[in-house]
């Protein structure tokens, strides 16, 4: 008679240790160094400062032993390597997409798919809240993004199953408001990485599609983390239970007219992205850039046995039992979190649990960065890396120059996939509660540095 492993306590990892990297945790007195010479920076951060990395999960995952067999099939041929059709396969199988134009991360189909649909200045791409580098491809192309994500979005203590929904009522009135011609796409991202990994449904992407379709407006999915809520989909919305994960996302990619898919998170890979697309336009304009702007349109920028990784990885991300492991030890540092009384964002999400900074260090003045602050401050604590996304991620206002101070002012703790073992999110959240118990001791800051553009990246800041 089998025993169920309760998901909320951290499943048993479904793999095996082949290969170590020796880990060092840095003195009390080197980490407080090191986060100065960082300008209070995680981004600005040596990795070899760093014990346990949670800045991101993006190309930071292990890969399988399948998949390091695969890259010592790669041909690298110029044109026509075969580690592009097998990838292509993937996708198709997979996403359900015919037509694949390969690009070397999820940013070079940011910006392809961009150029391709948004023909003059002044379009609107309306999005279920906003990304960082999205954001700025569509803006250098002279359009802007409104935010047309469910209100729910923007509160952490809302329990709501699919807080990434798209909201009808705000896409038909911006689209009423301007008309259907100003719209240049409309942009949906699976998974919202701003909201705290807040899924999509599916009768929600269903819907949007048919506004879509009636009004005559491309439907782009965002499906870099589109295997993570197919399995939200699968356990939370009603008629999926029985469906596989590779089922319900052939379903679900089936409503937009084309994707863009950074493979460096649901792919299990280092490096690589795609456009992924049933629209014979996308496919041939962005097919012609893609030689422009990143290389032939059979490697894309990625070498052969990258692509090689990618098909095997796609295939693999998208097992049921993975999934369950993956966004159970989010769901077990979240829960660790909350039981202590850490403000955090509700509910977890898959990729990352995400602090609540206003509510963590309330005493610090948004004008004083509180997620840049607090993430310097865990760092400083406990050589533990996270990230800000809060007012330092959003910038300033295009027009104003005034910085924009959302309503979700965060701090992501992105767990990397098959990485780290449930002790490691036991030390996290030890030295995140300790900290907690401390909050008052933590200052704010001061930008000194501000580069013009996803500033995020590269901003440095001084201790009040």
């Amino acid at each position: 008679m089998g025993r169920e492993t309760n998901l909320i306590h951290g499943l048993p990892e479904p793999f095996k240790i082949k290969v170590v990297e020796p880990l060092v945790v840095p003195s009390p007195e080197r980490r407080k160094e090191a986060i100065r010479e960082a300008g209070y920076n995680t981004f600005l951060l040596r990795s070899d400062d760093v014990y346990i990395d949670l800045l991101t999960d993006s190309g930071t995952a292990a890969m399988s032993d399948n998949q390091w067999a695969g890259m010592m099939l790669g041909d690298e041929a110029y044109a026509g390597s075969k580690n592009f059709y097998t990838l292509e396969k993937s996708i198709q199988d997979v996403l359900g997409f015919p037509y694949i134009v390969p690009t070397h991360q999820g940013r070079g189909a940011e910006h392809l798919i961009s150029r391709a649909l948004i023909k003059k200045p002044g379009l609107l791409v309306p999005r279920n809240m906003y990304f960082t580098t999205s954001k700025e491809h569509v803006e250098l192309q002279g359009a802007s993004m409104p935010d047309v994500v469910i209100d729910e979005a923007h509160d952490p203590e809302s329990m709501l199953p699919f807080k990434g929904n798209v909201d009808i009522a705000k896409l038909k009135k911006v689209i009423e408001q301007n008309g259907a011609e100003k719209i240049a796409f409309v942009y949906v991202e699976m998974n919202v990485n701003m909201a705290g990994g807040q899924p999509v449904s599916m009768a929600n992407a269903r819907e949007v599609s048919k506004l879509c379709k009636e009004k005559g407006i491309k439907l782009v999915f965002d499906a870099t983390r589109s295997s993570e809520n197919a399995f939200f989909i699968k356990e939370r919305e009603e008629g999926y239970a029985k469906k596989t994960v590779v089922e319900i996302l052939n379903e679900l990619m089936g409503y937009a007219d084309a994707c863009i898919y950074s493979a460096k998170k649901d792919c299990l890979v280092n490096i690589g992205g795609f456009i992924g697309t049933r629209d014979i336009g996308i496919f041939e304009a962005t097919r012609e850039m893609v030689v422009t702007y990143e290389g032939l349109h059979t490697y894309g920028g990625m070498a052969g046995r990258d692509m090689e990784a990618v098909a095997r990885g796609l295939r693999e991300g998208a097992q049921y039992e993975y999934l369950k492991y993956r966004i159970g030890q989010t769901n077990y540092l979240g829960k660790m979190l909350m039981d202590a009384g850490v403000p955090i964002v509700k509910p977890v999400g898959s990729h990352a649990v995400f602090l609540n900074a206003l509510k963590f260090v309330p005493h610090i003045p948004r004008e004083q960065w509180p997620s840049q602050a607090l993430a310097a401050a865990i760092y400083e604590d406990s050589a533990v890396r996270s990230m800000e996304r809060g007012a330092v991620s959003k910038g300033r206002d295009k027009n104003t120059k005034e910085n924009i101070f959302p309503k979700l002012e965060l701090v992501r703790l992105t767990i990397p996939r098959r990485v780290y073992t449930n002790t490691h999110m036991e030390y996290v959240a030890e030295s995140i509660i300790h900290l907690h118990e401390h909050k008052d001791e933590i200052k704010g800051l001061k930008m000194v540095y501000e580069p013009p553009a996803l500033r995020f990246f590269q901003a440095k800041f001084e201790q009040v």
